[in-house]
């Protein structure tokens, strides 16, 4: 076989998000334990417009598309999964997409400089001001997978992304695309959302530390502001790393947000293995 395209995916409910370069497909368990399988085709902005290819403004855009294709994937296998007693407007999804990413700012950025901010008096130098809140924002993140992986709903959810994980390294592994194949491989993988997350918070450590000491309004706003260019850096890192994945410099590099992953992913059965696989076969049919 030529050269594979990187597929991506996404744990949902009851079920796998896969994307390709050209479409995108959802496999979800139904209440009744058949399957739902759908797909729709997609073309990234940077494959129509040659000149957004560009080093950090390809990530910008790449993981806004992810995040939009992600929360449609989310509604849709909710319904599915709900059978006939939820169904989920285009409101709500807009809603719980605004709600989803102002938690994730406040949580992640804004509590972490408003924490440190108060604690100002005890860093003498930029520099260790800025290695405090970096740490301060690490911890919140770990701190937040321990607290949601106790949730029973949650760990599901994460067996699905230990699924999703195996299915994709059997595929770029070159196996073939069966439970058995996949059962073998690992449930860590270089390009997961989790190290993703990881790398964004170091990035952000040296990308804000070029931003001065303002008051603490300025702060908070620089920190959103800037928080593109930080997303789109740190993804040319874990692009590059998913290329160069045999290597053992890169593996160590990224070692600690590989061991996050140990949280974030759960060893799935062979039902939701299944599942992965059809979503997967659905992509490069």
């Amino acid at each position: 076989m030529g050269k594979r395209s990187l597929i991506g995916g996404q744990a949902v409910i009851e079920g796998v998000m896969m994307r390709g370069s050209d479409r995108w497909a959802v496999a979800v368990r139904k209440p009744d334990l058949q399957m739902d399988i759908s797909a729709w085709p997609f073309s990234s902005l940077t494959k129509r417009i040659p000149q957004l290819r560009i080093a950090i403004v390809r990530g910008i855009l790449v993981l806004f598309e992810s995040l939009v294709i992600g929360l449609k994937a989310i509604s849709y296998s909710a319904d599915v999964a709900a059978g006939e007693e939820v169904r989920l407007s285009k409101r709500d999804v807009t809603l719980a997409m605004i709600m989803a990413l102002a938690l994730a700012v406040g949580l992640f950025f804004v509590l972490p400089t408003v924490v440190a901010r108060s604690l100002d008096r005890l860093f003498p130098s930029t520099l260790v001001y800025n290695l405090a809140e970096g740490a301060l924002r690490i911890a919140i993140l770990v701190g937040y997978i321990f607290f949601i992986s106790s949730l029973k709903e949650i760990r599901r959810v994460f067996q699905y992304h230990g699924a999703e994980h195996k299915v994709i390294n059997a595929f770029e592994n070159g196996e073939d695309l069966t439970v058995e194949a996949a059962r073998k491989h690992s449930r860590i993988h270089l390009r997961c959302g989790t190290s993703f997350l990881l790398v964004v918070m170091v990035v952000s450590i040296l990308v804000f530390s070029f931003l001065g000491r303002p008051d603490l309004v300025t702060r908070i706003l620089s920190r959103i502001v800037v928080i593109p260019l930080v997303a789109g850096i740190s993804y040319e890192i874990v692009r590059f790393a998913g290329k160069h994945r045999t290597s053992r410099l890169l593996h160590a590099l990224l070692y600690p947000g590989l061991l996050l992953q140990s949280l974030t992913t759960g060893e799935p059965s062979d039902d939701q293995i299944e599942v992965a696989l059809a979503a997967l076969k659905k992509v490069i049919e």
